[in-house]
């Protein structure tokens, strides 16, 4: 099934058409979502869901969607990723599995083992080759070249791996019991430094800048650190509240308090976006400290459900989230009828640019 042939050469498609709504994506999974991945090389979306499966989805000009491929795990997928050239996709699941989809074939084949379910998966583009990274909540991290059947190197983690995110040479990884892990991919086996995370309680997401000089952490408590991995940069680590409500409008005590799900850098601007278990996404520039707003105060209305998952393509025009339930709740917050769908938004300029600085 050769849907990406010629991709390469295929020109940028720009954002969707620019209207006030957000488009939804037809043929969504039929299980809560949990992780969104474009390709570095064109508008194609790769979606995980609990529903043990990865679709593909081409995004057209004015944001039309349409499913390309899908392929299957043994459990729930819980995390997806593409390699440089945009040819193979990477996914992680409840089934232990790390597997491999070749858009070019249509064919999917496990390439990673772990010994209980593979929490994140991420692609290293490394001066010799691309390396598959994968951390598990068997409390390790293991590099595999795709083309031998065992990892190149597993590395203990201090506890279960929760969160995993690189940006060529720092990796990062966010276990149980806060831990933070910080890789300097040049010698992958050894944290270059450990650490317990400045948020006090449990880690959701971490996300690397593109710059490769820091992360940001987001936590279960609606609260997101900016963290800079030297030391002589420490002055510019700073944490801050996002993501709580009033427990009612004559109450201004942000007493309800929203897990952070997902982290997102602007491929361009450097800015990022947060979702959370309250339904809202805001956009962030971490040099000025402060949250962008566009028109309208805020860069959504809050949406029908949790947002677990966001992605930015290549170029930041478009920004995917999808909208399900997030397990934040447990078992008696997974209610009939509950929204499972994936949203494109049009990104303007206002909501995702630097603020210039003051003078």
């Amino acid at each position: 099934m050769s849907f990406f042939s010629g991709a390469s050469t295929s020109t940028a498609v720009s954002a969707p058409a620019a209207t006030e709504k957000d488009i939804e994506v037809a043929d969504p999974p039929t299980d809560s979502i949990s992780s969104l991945a474009f390709s570095p090389q064109a508008d194609y979306l790769a979606v995980g869901s609990w529903d043990n499966n990865v679709r593909i989805y081409e995004v057209g000009a004015s944001g039309q969607t349409q499913g390309k491929a899908m392929y299957g795990h043994q459990g729930p997928v819980l995390s997806v990723c593409w390699n440089k050239e945009g040819n193979k996709i990477l996914s992680g699941g409840a089934d232990n599995a790390g597997r491999l989809f070749d858009v070019t074939t249509g064919q999917s084949q496990q390439v990673a083992q772990h010994d209980a379910p593979i929490k994140s998966v991420r692609w290293i583009e490394t001066p010799q080759g691309g390396i598959l990274a994968t951390g598990s909540w068997d409390k390790t991290l293991k590099y595999w070249d795709l083309r031998t059947p065992n990892p190149i190197s597993t590395v203990q983690l201090p506890e279960r791996c929760y969160t995993m995110d690189v940006q060529y040479p720092l990796l990062v990884v966010g276990t149980a019991e806060r831990h933070i892990q910080i890789f300097n991919l040049t010698n992958p086996t050894t944290a270059f430094k450990s650490m317990v995370s400045p948020l006090k309680w449990q880690t959701r997401v971490v996300s690397c800048f593109p710059s490769a000089n820091g992360f940001a952490v987001g936590s279960v408590e609606g609260r997101v650190a900016i963290q800079y991995v030297e030391d002589k940069d420490a002055s510019n680590n700073f944490s801050f509240k996002c993501h709580r409500r009033d427990q009612s409008p004559t109450q201004k005590d942000q007493s309800l308090v929203y897990a952070v799900n997902d982290i997102a850098f602007h491929p361009v601007h450097g800015t990022f976006s947060t979702c959370g278990s309250d339904g809202t996404i805001n956009f962030w520039d971490k040099d000025a400290r402060t949250r962008l707003k566009n028109r309208t105060s805020l860069a959504f209305e809050p949406a029908p459900g949790p947002v677990p998952a966001t992605a930015f393509n290549r170029t930041g025009a478009i920004f995917a989230y999808a909208v399900s339930y997030d397990w934040s709740k447990g078992h008696s917050g997974m209610t009939p009828g509950h929204p499972n769908k994936i949203m494109l938004h049009a990104c303007k300029d206002d909501e995702v640019k630097r603020k210039p600085p003051k003078r």
